[in-house]
């Protein structure tokens, strides 16, 4: 069993352990603690640590833990109190959703944002089975067409598969969740480029995505939403085993240069 931390703090739900050596090891403690605020680990106007019992959890320098608090001060997650220490903000869990590009570069981050996707596309497609109507329909098809033809043309059809999906989400006639989708749609988009242009590299992989949007559609069309969400949840799992199937020789090349595309900002 691990022994308590130093400075004879006790160990519980905010105890860390000591960070193996990276070259950023303050943004590695920064996320650590944007991690316990968001799970109210830490909630709003609590008392962090101070400096240098954060310092002994993590197994890092004063500095570190110093550029750290720093850095959540600027997003607005942490204040200092005159002479009471280090709190969380009041109003800490009303923050902007903020994304690191330089974070996105990575294979495991577009993995994670395909989770997310898969969460959001399930629910879309299920509700789209509901409340869709001929129209939806129509324009559902004609968006699947057009990506057939993006193929042939050599081309990875990201525009229209990106259309498609979000023809699915109008189709559920919730406007709450289509703004949600607007709300993250630029950075969903582009790791939907990411997935796209890997797939488009194998003749088996675009055959694998025609056949997952077809049934993603069929269940809409025959108003399932059961089958509708199965459908849009297992093209999601595929599009994520079909990433870790993509190798290195691509995130080397055409996949680090298209998640350097996906955006740095704060969605607000």
């Amino acid at each position: 069993m691990r022994s308590p931390p130093a400075l004879g703090l006790a160990p519980g739900p905010a105890d860390f352990r000591p960070l193996a050596a990276a070259p950023n090891l303050a943004e590695q403690v920064a996320t650590a603690l944007r991690e316990r605020i968001a799970a109210a680990v830490y909630a709003p106007n609590a008392r962090l640590p101070s400096e240098a019992a954060l310092a002994a959890q993590f197994g890092v320098s004063r500095t570190v833990v110093r550029e750290a608090v720093s850095r959540l001060k600027s997003d607005g997650l942490l204040a200092s109190r005159q002479g009471s220490g280090l709190f969380v903000r009041a109003d800490a869990l009303l923050q902007p959703l903020r994304i690191d590009a330089v974070a996105a570069r990575t294979e495991i981050s577009v993995l994670q944002i395909t989770e997310l996707r898969r969460a959001i596309e399930a629910e879309a497609a299920a509700l789209a089975a509901q409340r869709r109507d001929k129209t939806d329909v129509a324009a559902m098809r004609a968006a699947l067409k057009e990506i057939d033809r993006a193929v042939r043309r050599g081309e990875d059809g990201v525009t229209d598969d990106v259309r498609f999906h979000r023809l699915i989400a109008a189709a559920g006639r919730n406007p709450y969740f289509i703004s949600v989708l607007a709300f993250l749609g630029q950075y969903l988009d582009g790791a939907t480029r990411v997935t796209r242009a890997n797939e488009a590299r194998r003749a088996d992989f675009a055959a694998a995505v025609k056949l997952e949007h077809a049934a993603v559609l069929e269940a809409i069309i025959s108003g399932d939403a059961y089958a509708a969400r199965r459908a849009a949840a297992r093209h999601m799992d595929n599009a994520a085993r079909r990433i870790r199937l993509a190798g290195a020789d691509f995130w080397q090349t055409q996949g680090a240069a298209l998640a350097a595309q996906l955006p740095d900002k704060e969605l607000r």
